[in-house]
């Protein structure tokens, strides 16, 4: 990506003992969606060219968020939603015991941020897993823009459609897949959203730490780790370090179906 003029932006309001986040570099640049190589997955389609310009007039800014930097925080005022232009994040919360929970992994052409929306604070801290980029979106002007476009009023709706339902499929994950079907299931995803974006639906590099994938499938470090081996032994993938190789797509499909027979 090309480099960008940092600018500050103003400091966000903590809430609930939350403390704020760090301060971050932005790039103020005429991001134009329209010549956006993500636009099909994170804007509808069939938008008239007028539409076009009020949206690109609407998401003006990109912001540039480093490896292990928070873009926003559990209790922070709710403003905006991020489309991720590059990068890896991770959502999670802060349990009563003092762990993190991880709640979910976003990449590329997809969105962050609506966690905010039901009741204007963030109930979750989103946390970059390498350097990304992402478009502010301010939420307020959307919805109203939304309300004259009526194609991207649709769009949202799918949008948060689907992660209700990307919710419900990781109660189910959580409820009643053993340990295996957990991690193929998990791998399977991954190689459907890396396809989705052009990239190899077999090999890829995982963002996140072992520990982080236990967190968000309800899993111990060991436990995965053991996992991974067992898939290796079995010839259905190789890994290096962060580096995976998926060898037998049609193999972790089956463990994955042996929940669907056995229901």
């Amino acid at each position: 990506m090309p480099s960008d003029k940092a600018l500050k932006t103003p400091r966000a309001t903590a809430t609930n003992n939350t403390p704020a986040p760090k301060e971050f570099s932005l790039a103020v640049i005429k991001t134009a969606c329209s010549n956006c190589n993500l636009r099909e997955l994170c804007l509808p389609l069939g938008l008239a060219d007028d539409e076009m310009e009020r949206l690109d007039e609407l998401i003006s800014v990109r912001k540039r968020v480093r490896r292990g930097d928070s873009l926003y925080r559990a209790g922070q005022a709710f403003e905006y939603i991020y489309a991720i232009r590059s990068g890896f994040f991770k959502t999670d919360v802060l349990l009563e015991d003092g762990r993190d929970q991880v709640t979910g992994f976003q990449m590329a052409g997809e969105l962050l941020g609506m966690d905010g929306i039901s009741t204007e604070f963030h109930a979750c801290n989103a946390v970059a897993l390498e350097d990304s980029e992402v478009c502010h979106i301010p939420f307020f002007r959307l919805e109203k823009l939304s309300r004259e476009i009526q194609t991207l009023q649709r769009h949202f709706h799918q949008v948060m459609s689907r992660e209700i339902v990307r919710d419900h499929g990781v109660m189910v994950l959580l409820g009643k897949m053993c340990v295996e079907e957990r991690i193929a299931a998990f791998l399977l995803n991954l190689s459907q959203r890396f396809t989705a974006r052009g990239f190899s639906p077999a090999e890829f590099n995982l963002r996140m730490t072992r520990e982080e994938i236990g967190s968000y499938l309800g899993l111990k470090l060991e436990t995965v780790s053991r996992a991974f081996s067992r898939f290796q032994e079995e010839k259905l993938i190789s890994v290096q370090q962060k580096y995976m190789h998926i060898l037998d797509i049609d193999g972790l499909k089956q463990i994955m179906n042996r929940h669907n027979q056995s229901a």
